[in-house]
């Protein structure tokens, strides 16, 4: 099965997916309003980085109605897997591991965070002892993770 892959969004397309993404199928004027809000910018610039978006396959013009109705082409979720993957390859050597310990590392996980992502790890666990998990031959995310890293709380 081949993975749906999209051009990398840029900071800039990157900020409008997530008022996509938050306010659901919007209009330049509304996507402007909330980049507005932030740093202020030209209507124009918000509508030139949409059509560049189109082209990319990033978002859907709904082109219906006289006002054109935009709408992200893929979900956040997917999104950020698909940076996520990026970001292992290039700056990790396809190491989640150090990917997660470097997170855990440069910023500090809460309680509740924590707590979330020895639940992930205990699942991937009972993945692994079913026989579901795919073979790898680097050591396994909770391995890595079986010590909290400096600074990082552990529940």
């Amino acid at each position: 099965m081949s993975r749906v892959s999209s051009p990398r969004p840029t900071d800039a397309e990157l900020a409008i997916l997530r008022i996509l993404w938050d306010r659901g199928p919007s209009t330049v004027r509304q996507v402007h309003d909330v980049l507005g809000r932030e740093r202020p910018s030209a209507y124009t610039t918000a509508l030139k980085l949409l059509q560049i978006m189109t082209e990319k396959g990033l978002v859907e013009r709904d082109e219906r109605d006289r006002t054109h109705v935009y709408r992200a082409r893929l979900s956040e979720e997917h999104t950020q897997r698909q940076l996520v993957r990026d970001l292992v390859d290039r700056a990790f050597g396809g190491s989640a591991a150090k990917l997660v310990l470097q997170a855990l590392t440069s910023k500090h996980a809460s309680p509740a965070e924590l707590r979330e992502i020895r639940q992930i790890l205990d699942s991937a666990r009972g993945n692994s002892a079913s026989g579901t998990e795919r073979p790898e031959k680097r050591p396994s995310s909770e391995e890595s993770l079986s010590e909290a890293p400096e600074g990082a709380e552990r529940s």
